[in-house]
This record gives structure tokens, C-alpha cells and sequence, in this order.
């Protein structure tokens, strides 16, 4: 053999060589972005889900304290509802719940409630609308009221007070 090829073959050997380790350390460093990008991922992960359970738990104390106050005719049952549905929708269930279903008297009454205005928004309407307005409320609140109260009942066993508030006393 030539001392020409013999070089050929050894430089040759060099760049195989040379560019193997350089593709080893790029697969290493892609390796380790991977594993910091799964734990990064990881960490958020549960950063959102102790974030939402921390929502979660306080949307439940005031569901629940919402309900209390209904049940014990502390809260109006419209204005109730109106909150704890809003509350509800908010919440972060386990799994896909029918709260119309579940909750049919809370629903019902906010579906009569939810259009109607309040605070300053009650200013622009007349005094006959407005009584038009609130008899049916309370219509609408007289009709419900034993499945509200059974939906309140339901909810304050659901839905868990905060350590503490479950020892509110409404007056």
C-alpha cells in the first residue's frame, strides 16, 4: 500500500471519528434538554394543579357558605342562585358534570334571575317594571323553594367549607 492511502485512510478514520463524537455529544445534549423539559413540564403540572385545587377549595367554602345562608333564609334564594351558579360554573370538577340535572332548582330560579338588572341597572327601569320584575322573583322563589332547599342540602354536603368558616353564623 501507498503511504498516500494509508494518510487517506487515517484522516479519513480521524473525521469518521471526529464527527461520531460530535454526534454523541449532540444526542447527550439532547437527551438532557429532554429530561429538563419533561421535568420543567412536570413541575408545572403541579404547580396548576395545586393552583386549582386551592381555586377549587375556595369556590367550594363559598358555595357552601352560600347555601348555608339560603338554607338557614339568611340570602334571598335568587340572589343565591345567581351566585352559586356562577360559582359552579367556575369550579373545576373531576369530570363532566350536568349541573342542570344535579341541580335542577338552582337552575331553574337562575335562569328566571340571570337577565333581570340589578344595582344601578334597576334605576332605568319604572317602578312598574321593576314590581313586574320581582313578583316574578318571587313567584318564581315560592315555586322552587322546596328544590332549592333540596339542591342547598346536596351542596353543603358537596361542596366542603374552608377550615374555620364552617363555623359562620348567619344573623
Amino acid at each position: 500500500m501507498s503511504t498516500a492511502l494509508i494518510i487517506a485512510l487515517f484522516v479519513g478514520a480521524a473525521i469518521i471519528a471526529g464527527l461520531a463524537f460530535y454526534a454523541g455529544q449532540l444526542l447527550y445534549k439532547l437527551s438532557a434538554q429532554k429530561k429538563l423539559i419533561a421535568k420543567t413540564q412536570a413541575e408545572q403540572q403541579k404547580k396548576l394543579k395545586k393552583s386549582r385545587l386551592e381555586r377549587n377549595a375556595k369556590l367550594a367554602d363559598s358555595i357552601h357558605l352560600i347555601a348555608r345562608a339560603m338554607n338557614e333564609e339568611q340570602c334571598e334564594f335568587s340572589e343565591g342562585c345567581l351566585r352559586i351558579w356562577v360559582l359552579m360554573s367556575q369550579y373545576a370538577f373531576e369530570d363532566e358534570r350536568d349541573l342542570t340535572v344535579e341541580y335542577p332548582g338552582i337552575f331553574e330560579m337562575y335562569e328566571v334571575v340571570k337577565e333581570m338588572p340589578t344595582h344601578d341597572a334597576r334605576k332605568k327601569y319604572s317602578k312598574k317594571e321593576i314590581f313586574k320584575q320581582d313578583t316574578a322573583r318571587w313567584r318564581a322563589e315560592e315555586k322552587l323553594n322546596d328544590a332549592i332547599k333540596a339542591d342547598c342540602a346536596k351542596i353543603i354536603v358537596e361542596f366542603k367549607a374552608a377550615p374555620g368558616s364552617d363555623k359562620v353564623v348567619f344573623n
